[in-house]
């Protein structure tokens, strides 16, 4: 089919929830991707995060293909072997104790959400219940996760949203001491907030919440989402901030392309969620738990390494521009924004299509880069030197 033909059959037959960029993809191969009709595309988006290992690697292609022919689902009744497998690699590079898997994201946060309010119900009954969330923060599109979303844009429409959420600014422990009430059974952060700005918490405003949590037995909750799976430099964000969270999620990069999330719980939380009291019909699915181990195998110390060093040339190169409409280089890794002064960052983005390079916004004011962690300095180069002539033109 066409783009033409493609974007038709969008139009007419599905939900137009998403205001899509004017531009069908194919097919890729790396980090880089191309139009029914060949037209070539520098990828710094991954699909928002999630193809870590960028397009066409044979290894984790293979692995999905022999899982699939081997048995693609079995549902949660039975023990197979990729999910627990993937469980012991989780479990042994995180340092957390258990894992619950899940399939999306927003998913994973409800699931943990589930958890500290258990928690808390098992130690000192159902008052106990409230939880805390930063300002800019975004934590999904479910009823629940968006109510725990500190972004006022996101609170319209879906009356009534699920109680029980308070939402502080972040940095401000000031606030943060006053709003830690008696009825407060969790604290949960991004440690960069990816939708917000691409914008990453102080280390000493982190180690003072999580003491703070520790003292009042109030749960740290880390949304790990985007910030996971090695997109930062490291293979979750929390192992940079010298902290130990009682519970993350995770989810998007995890498995390289399929659905999967999942909840990764410390010792002490490690038995709150027994039989009966959550479950998912694909969690731990055996394809996308084959694909998941792939990822794990191949995001090894040395490719780590190597995503906190392509996520300083990337800033490096950016700020010789010397351009008057680039503001703050902000994120870890290769989670990166651009704060943009005078000009739409969703115009640029677009324009940045029109010229061969796929990028993502942030916030009101931030062109995001989420490119596959495996992407080739060759390909850095070509994306950087897309960009640089659109800024360049305004």
């Amino acid at each position: 089919m066409t783009s033409n033909e493609i974007k038709q059959l969008d139009k007419q037959n599905v939900m137009q929830t998403y205001a899509r960029f004017d531009v069908a993809i194919e097919s890729g191969e790396g980090a880089t991707l191309y139009s029914p009709e060949g037209k070539k595309y520098i990828d710094f988006t991954s699909g928002i995060g999630v193809n870590s290992i960028g397009y066409g690697n044979k290894k984790w292609a293979d692995a999905v293909y022999s899982q699939a022919m081997k048995l693609q689902h079995i549902s949660n009744l039975y023990y197979s072997e990729p999910y627990a497998k993937l469980a012991e690699t989780l479990t042994k590079r995180t340092g957390m104790k258990n894992v619950f898997f899940s399939n999306s994201g927003a998913e994973a946060n409800e699931g943990m959400i589930k958890l500290a309010r258990k928690y808390s119900f098992d130690k000192y009954g159902k008052e106990r219940s409230k939880i805390i969330t930063l300002c800019q923060s975004f934590h999904g599109r479910t009823i629940t996760t968006l109510a725990a979303t500190g972004q006022e844009v996101f609170h319209n429409y879906f009356f009534p949203f699920t109680e029980g959420f308070k939402h502080v600014p972040a940095h401000d422990i000031k606030t943060l001491k006053k709003e830690m009430t008696g009825d407060v059974c969790a604290v949960l952060i991004e440690l960069v907030q990816g939708e917000g700005g691409v914008i990453p918490l102080c280390p000493d405003y982190v180690k003072t919440l999580s003491k703070m949590c520790a003292s009042k037995d109030v749960l740290l909750l880390i949304d790990e989402v985007q910030t996971g799976v090695g997109r930062c430099g490291s293979l979750m964000a929390f192992m940079q901030y010298d902290i130990k969270p009682d519970a993350i999620t995770f989810a998007k990069g995890i498995a390289g392309g399929l659905p999967m999330g999942g909840v990764l719980a410390n010792e002490k939380c490690s038995g709150v969620l027994v039989a009966g009291t959550h479950a998912t019909t694909f969690g731990g699915n055996p394809v996308s738990a084959a694909a998941a181990q792939v990822v794990l195998d191949i995001l090894d110390e040395e490719a780590l390494k190597e995503v906190i060093n392509k996520g300083e040339y990337i800033r490096k190169q950016i700020m010789q521009w010397n351009n008057s409409i680039i503001g703050e280089i902000r994120g870890k890794g290769l989670m990166i924004g651009i704060s943009i002064t005078g000009k739409a960052p969703k115009e640029l983005a677009q324009k940045c299509v029109d010229n061969g390079l796929l990028i993502l916004t942030a916030g009101a004011d931030a062109l995001r880069m989420l490119p596959p962690l495996t992407i080739t300095y060759e390909e850095i180069n070509k994306g950087l030197t897309i960009l640089k002539k659109v800024l360049e033109e305004e």
